[in-house]
């Protein structure tokens, strides 16, 4: 997807969530029922730095943030959900 013309202010980024695997390595099909939060997701776009704190990912990083973190925001443009993180709030940039 391409990143809609959204730019966070100083202090957040802007993700968009990667879906869980609905389905084990054995084969097992998961209903939606059971379907956690994700974690994980690929940084759209990054606000500015704030005097505290610097930036902790860059554009099209893939970063696991705090399970209850963020603000959800869903634009009617694409249809899908992104969501707003503090920087405080992204745990680990996916290597």
């Amino acid at each position: 997807m391409a990143a809609p013309n959204l730019q966070p202010t100083a202090g957040y980024l802007l993700l968009e969530p990667v879906e869980a695997t609905k389905k084990t390595s054995s084969g097992i099909y998961l209903p939606d029922s059971h379907e956690e939060k994700p974690q994980q997701a690929k940084v759209l776009a990054v606000g500015g730095d704030t005097k505290d704190l610097k930036a902790p990912a860059k554009k099209g990083d893939l970063v696991i943030y705090k399970k209850w973190g963020g603000d959800e925001v869903k634009l009617s443009i694409t249809d899908k959900e992104l969501v707003f993180v503090k920087f405080e709030d992204v745990l680990a940039i996916v290597k």
